[in-house]
């Protein structure tokens, strides 16, 4: 365990001194703070914009908390998930190019614990940009609308967090398998869209990821089912995702 608490450290200090614990907190804030405004003032941006504005503003209904939360709902899954495939995919490829994961895993350091102190460390980065994000989204939407379910607000956030923690386990998987950033960034990118046209394919949907944000955005829209089973293969994959790395890392040679 002690192992684990220096490996961790040191994987916080690298997210720091990387700016990675900066540019996700600073992008995903960025966001938290714009999709209230963009909710509340694009279509007052159209009125004034275009020729016709006035006679569009009429066809749009009068923007609301629920405008709010969709617009989060897209910007952070959006982007979140971009930036997980960017912020990870040289997480460990990048360390076997240098040599100094060579360095990193000799006893008394696992290769299991290099590899769970990244994500943990990735996880806690994710965390606090989310957190981040979901503090200036509710508040900003609580002084241009009305305030929101503290519960639901929460409860949004876990599921947006859960879906991104799947592509940054799958792009630390991807970083395993591969010494170049470009071709792990690659084939995280090529696993995005194979769950997203998974997605899309009828039953199957409600299993994959993608079905955390629709359940998430249901939340302030009157309701919806659960999508618990969505949940359990995120998590599992997951832990496929992290076991896999760790098997295919431990007969690497570095």
């Amino acid at each position: 365990m002690r192992i684990f608490w220096v490996a961790l450290r040191k994987e916080l200090i690298e997210q720091w001194r990387s700016y990675r614990l900066v540019i996700v907190g600073a992008v995903l804030l960025l966001f938290g703070f714009a999709s209230p405004i963009l909710a509340k003032y694009v279509p007052e941006i159209l009125r004034l914009a275009l020729p016709e504005g006035e006679a569009i503003l009429q066809l749009i209904p009068s923007p609301s908390a629920a405008d709010a939360v969709s617009q989060y709902l897209k910007n952070i899954s959006q982007f979140g998930i971009l930036l997980a495939v960017l912020m990870t995919m040289g997480t460990v490829a990048r360390e076997k190019d240098k040599g100094t994961a060579a360095l990193m895993v000799v006893k008394p350091m696992p290769r299991g614990v290099f590899l769970m102190a990244k994500m943990v460390a990735l996880g806690l980065t994710f965390s606090t940009g989310i957190f981040l994000a979901g503090v200036a989204c509710y508040l900003y939407t609580m002084l241009l609308f009305e305030a929101l379910s503290l519960t639901a607000w929460l409860a949004l956030n876990g599921l947006l967090l859960l879906s991104i923690l799947v592509y940054v386990a799958l792009t630390l998987l991807c970083s395993t398998l591969s010494r170049s950033q470009v071709i792990s960034g690659a084939l995280a990118f090529g696993a995005l869209v194979v769950l997203s046209i998974l997605g899309a394919v009828p039953k199957l949907g409600d299993w994959m990821p993608g079905r955390l944000n629709t359940w998430a955005g249901s939340l302030f829209a009157g309701g919806g089912d659960a999508a618990w089973a969505a949940v359990g293969v995120s998590v599992g994959l997951i832990v496929a995702a992290l076991i896999a790395a760790w098997l295919i890392f431990e007969r690497q040679e570095l």
